[in-house]
């Protein structure tokens, strides 16, 4: 196995902390496997650590030239400021299914710019449940919904994992297999 493991900048952690925290919380009101737990009861946690906490990490990380991390705290941050603040507010179905495209946007374009591994997983499986909570809003599906939340959660699960093993010294590199021609496994 592959024991690539850095302890990466103090704002990467704290921007990995951040956006696991609020993916767990979005995704698992999304999924409502905790009774009485909705989407809604994360505009809180969406709002100051998603939002706030993480823009104002993104501004750090870009300020240590870390472009990346930097600018998808940043506008990851941004957005979930403005999905905890129209938070109660009367927008119709395709509004926010259009919202949620626009915020997958930013995730595949952050999953698409390169970094570590778990980072690249992180925004590739939130940018999947941005668009399968969009299709659930366009469409009026609860289980398509129930779906995106499982994985919002998961991703959250990754960048919590992400920021844990870079404090704790753990693996945060996915084995990598032998390439090219003849490689065998006796070698």
């Amino acid at each position: 196995m592959d024991h690539d493991v850095t302890a990466g900048s103090t704002t990467a952690v704290a921007g990995r902390l951040a956006l696991g925290v609020t993916l767990l919380a979005f995704g698992l009101g999304y999924t409502r496997v905790i009774h009485g737990v909705t989407a809604d009861d994360a505009v809180t946690v969406a709002h100051y650590v998603g939002g706030v906490a993480l823009f104002v990490v993104g501004l750090l990380a870009l300020r240590e030239r870390d472009t990346v991390d930097g600018t998808a705290f940043a506008a990851l941050g941004a957005l979930w400021f403005t999905w905890a603040m129209s938070a109660g507010n009367q927008i119709s179905g395709n509004g926010t299914g259009l919202f949620l495209v626009l915020f997958a946007l930013v995730a595949l374009t952050s999953a698409l710019a390169g970094g570590e591994q778990l980072a690249q997983a992180t925004y590739g499986l939130f940018f999947v449940s941005l668009v399968l909570l969009a299709v659930a809003r366009f469409a009026g599906n609860d289980a398509i919904s129930k779906a995106g939340g499982w994985f919002a959660a998961v991703a959250g699960a990754v960048a919590w994992y992400a920021a844990t093993a870079a404090l704790a010294h753990w693996p945060t590199a996915l084995p990598r297999r032998a390439a090219g021609r003849g490689v065998t496994a006796t070698g």
